[in-house]
């Protein structure tokens, strides 16, 4: 990256940009561009908000649905024993355009996950997004190396943070079409990811669906955090994270520039006490048993909506974030146990049913060897049985009590058939 841009290496994002001058020229210098989402916004946005609750949802497995975000190039040798040790076949990596010097490096480590089912993250940099002919040259190059290896290309990533280098929609639609013309021209068997808006802030993701550019998204790709909130059940402007991929599946549903296929590719909690790592302040943090409780809500909700094809948990090395804790040596936090349990009790299911009745949540899930019910609730509840019931706890351990304490941690009733 080159200033007023600079890379935070302990959050792995941008610095905020400091240069209001700046900002503020090439926001002006886009203000059409900011006309058209506010107008795009004002003519889809009822329709979506009508249809969303009553489009059906789809059939969607657990099969690569529990994705991991990893860095290839942090820790490596470990990381390949960590996923070894979850057992997870769905991953995201990210590349840097502003790094393209170390594509054989990182493309030598890509190889040895060749077996799992990868998306690219391709991250945009303000050169690459100014020259468009630059941005040409090196997808071109990216695809044709990474091609063989990789499922889907996320093309660019939060758009809607100038930080990350886009002032605007048009901007990112300019970007996104020259990766498609080269899908058209050379790379056809490639599937192409879009437009990766972060946080609820659909009139965004609008304008990227509708509008008069030459170019089509094999599926959608949202950074849908929920942390300000607080817990996934929380609710924003009366939308709990359902509701919001609900609204956000009407949108792809509606659009001619999508198919109807939704990936979160980003979403985690920041953990307290851990600055300069945390990505935003101490304000939105929790603990470290709540970051692997909303997680594995988070997932499961996503699961139960039936209108998401996959969720990456972002990610699996990282201290202010992640499920290793990597400030003095590797420690697995609860949450990489309540990761594990969960691909466990849930690996390659299909729903049978999902119910909210009286503050508990019930999810029910089977394939042909083992059915499994998974339940939480928002404050604590007490189930007696006539007979002592066995279950696994968040964290994988295994109980048995007549008198049940249902709370905030998940819990799996595993039976086989």
């Amino acid at each position: 990256m080159k200033k007023p841009f600079s890379w935070d290496h302990h959050s792995d994002q941008p610095y905020q940009l400091t240069d209001r001058a700046f900002k503020k020229a090439m926001r002006r210098k886009e203000l059409g561009s900011l006309v058209c989402t506010l107008l795009s916004t004002l003519l889809i946005a009822p329709f979506a908000l009508l249809i969303q609750t009553f489009l059906p949802k789809r059939k969607i497995s657990t099969k690569h649905f529990f994705g991991m975000s990893i860095d290839l190039e942090r820790e490596p040798e470990q990381t390949r024993s960590l996923i070894d040790e979850l057992d997870v076949d769905t991953l995201l990596v990210r590349f840097k355009l502003w790094e393209m010097g170390r594509l054989d490096t990182i493309l030598a480590s890509l190889r040895q996950y060749r077996q799992k089912k990868i998306i690219l993250n391709i991250m945009q940099d303000r050169e690459h997004i100014a020259d468009l002919q630059l941005l040409k040259d090196d997808l071109s190059t990216i695809f044709e190396a990474f091609g063989p290896y990789v499922t889907s290309f996320q093309i660019g990533t939060t758009i809607n943070r100038a930080k990350w280098g886009f002032f605007s929609v048009h901007e990112y639609l300019r970007f996104f079409q020259i990766a498609y013309r080269l899908k058209r021209e050379k790379f056809h068997g490639l599937t192409l990811l879009g437009p990766s808006v972060i946080d609820f802030e659909y009139h965004f993701t609008i304008h990227a669906l509708f509008n008069f550019f030459q170019l089509k998204y094999d599926g959608v790709s949202a950074l849908l955090y929920v942390d300000r909130r607080g817990a996934p059940e929380q609710t924003q402007m009366g939308y709990d994270l359902i509701s919001k991929i609900d609204l956000l599946d009407a949108l792809t549903f509606l659009s001619p520039k999508s198919r109807r296929k939704v990936y979160i590719t980003e979403t985690n909690w920041p953990i307290s006490d851990t600055a300069p790592y945390a990505p935003t302040s101490e304000h939105e943090c929790v603990d470290e048993e709540s970051y692997a409780d909303f997680m594995v809500r988070y997932c499961l909700l996503a699961f139960a909506s039936q209108k998401v094809d996959a969720v990456y948990w972002h990610q699996l090395i990282a201290p202010g974030y992640g499920l290793i804790d990597s400030r003095q040596g590797l420690r697995k936090r609860s949450a990489f146990y309540a990761f594990k349990t969960m691909l466990n009790a849930l690996g390659d299911m299909e729903l049978v049913s999902f119910s909210h009745q009286h503050g508990r949540y019930t999810l029910k899930a089977e394939n042909r060897t083992q059915k499994t019910t998974a339940l939480w609730s928002m404050d604590l509840q007490t189930i007696d049985y006539h007979t002592p019931q066995l279950y696994t706890d968040r964290d994988g351990q295994r109980h048995q009590t007549q008198r049940l304490e249902i709370g905030p941690s998940p819990i799996y009733f595993i039976e086989e058939r």
